[in-house]
């Protein structure tokens, strides 16, 4: 079966004459290709409008219109993911939105995506799940189990079982107790000297069932991520170990029961995760991306956690710091140093709630900054509050301002710098500045103006610079991790 493959950006407006156009679908197929998404969360439907197509960040009135108005054609379609999806033999590359160029196929730009998506993942402690969705939705997340299985054994080699054995001279490691035991010694000049040494040695079974099974699976795989034109995406290579097919070991339950009597003699964890992912693959009938008519997904319907992540491995996020450890040119202030076990985050006050007959309580919540940063910058400390944000904003002269934070997100970043207004203060801190950080496909930092409430401006609380980064460059900092130039900010 041919397998179709097409670029789509994270909330572009598409119709569905475009979206049969990029996967070739007739009216029947797109009907249903749209339905299926829909039932998965990774395609809304919003009202046709010119102010909808010049748009490209999601409202929240814009979510979502009824499946009736869509069945009329009077919508739009966007994808609220960003990563890979397969449906069959339709395979969605989606794009994050602030890539605005009119490149057709951003390919270099997208492995670095994925990239950065495996590094979030892990270092988040997600697992991938087998299973999309639930009910009538749920479907086997083929792609991720492929992911899985190929990226495991490229790290860590075939699945193999071995036998330690001894033998007489060999060449093997000297079993001293043993040849001492059991061994004959010549005694010369008071020294012993044995004739035969008893040595051991692990040989493995190139004959192992599991061995071939597993070379089996990760041929099969290989060839579904190649044959999908994923291999490259993913830059993992393809690979051919067997000739043999999954009839080969058996029919399924027998293979089945093969792997569950191996699961419960093997005691190690990695081990045990792989023959637990081999099972289920084996387990499912539809195992075949281009003929599984279910969803499989690698990415995130949550972007802007992933842009918050990068920002804050970035830029040295300082919130989760004691104050004993924060590096400022003067030491840690009399007032603070019973706290300085404490975090940075923690100082911020919380809500006192008092009942008419009760104590006085804290809440446990408070406000929450995305990111500290206390660096010395030519000697003098500074003390940074960013806030990353996932939008598109249209900040230019003739254009009406569009892809902006709400009021909400403006007050808290005045309020964040009001929380440590007290320990700046204490500290001597000379610089303090609030900013928002967007991304954006170009090679350079922009600086993109400020954002303002007058009220607040007048506490003597600074204003908010609006930086767009690099997300290229930001990646790359990211995977390597590495931190960047604060100062080539120019707050």
């Amino acid at each position: 079966m041919k397998i179709f493959s097409g670029y789509v950006r994270e909330q572009k407006r598409y119709t569905k004459n475009e979206l049969k156009s990029i996967f070739s679908f007739d009216e029947a197929g797109v009907e249903k290709f749209i339905k299926s998404l829909k039932a998965y969360g990774v395609l809304k439907s919003v009202k046709n409008s010119t102010a909808q197509l010049e748009m490209s960040d999601l409202l929240d009135e814009d979510i979502e219109i009824t499946d009736e108005t869509a069945v009329s054609g009077d919508c739009l379609y966007v994808f609220t993911y960003v990563g890979v999806i397969t449906s069959g033999s339709r395979v969605i590359k989606v794009y994050p939105k602030y890539l605005l160029s009119k490149k057709e196929e951003p390919v270099a730009e997208m492995k670095q995506v994925i990239k950065v998506l495996e590094r979030y993942s892990n270092s988040e402690e997600q697992i991938i799940n087998i299973f999309n969705g639930d009910g009538d939705n749920r479907s086997f997340n083929i792609l991720a189990v492929i992911l899985f299985l190929l990226k495991d054994y490229h790290e860590y080699g075939i699945y193999t079982n071995s036998e330690d054995i001894v033998e007489v001279n060999g060449e093997g490691e000297i079993l001293w107790g043993k040849s001492i035991d059991e061994s004959f010694a010549i005694i010369e000049d008071n020294k012993p000297y044995y004739m035969e040494l008893y040595t051991g040695k692990t040989v493995e079974d190139d004959t192992d069932y599991f061995k071939r099974l597993h070379e089996c699976v990760i041929t099969e795989c290989s060839k579904q991520l190649g044959r999908s034109q994923l291999d490259e995406l993913f830059d993992i290579d393809t690979v051919e170990l067997s000739e043999e097919t999954l009839l080969d070991f058996g029919d399924r339950d027998y293979v089945l029961e093969r792997l569950h009597k191996e699961l419960n003699v093997q005691f190690n964890t990695r081990r045990q995760i792989l023959l637990k992912t081999i099972y289920t693959y084996i387990s499912q009938e539809n195992r075949m991306l281009e003929e599984n008519d279910g969803i499989s997904m690698f990415g995130t319907t949550a972007y802007h956690a992933v842009w918050e992540k990068v920002c804050a491995t970035v830029f040295d996020n300082k919130l989760n710091t004691t104050l004993g450890q924060l590096k400022m040119s003067v030491p840690l202030a009399e007032e603070y140093k019973s706290k300085s076990k404490e975090t940075l985050i923690n100082i911020i006050e919380k809500p006192k709630w008092k009942g008419t007959d009760m104590e006085e309580q804290d809440a446990s919540d408070t406000l929450i900054p995305d990111l500290i940063s206390v660096p010395q910058i030519d000697g003098v400390d500074y003390f940074l509050i960013f806030d990353a944000k996932y939008y598109n904003i249209q900040l230019e002269k003739g254009k009406s301002l569009r892809g902006n934070p709400g009021v909400s997100d403006v007050t808290k970043q005045y309020l964040y710098q009001l929380a440590y207004r007290h320990f700046i203060k204490a500290h001597n801190i000379a610089v303090v500045k609030n900013c928002f950080l967007m991304p954006t496909e170009k090679d350079e930092i922009i600086n993109k103006g400020t954002a303002r409430m007058p009220m607040l401006e007048a506490l003597g609380l600074e204003n908010i610079q609006i930086r767009l980064m690099p997300a290229t460059s930001m990646y790359e900092h990211y995977l390597a991790q590495k931190k960047i130039d604060i100062s080539l900010l120019e707050l």
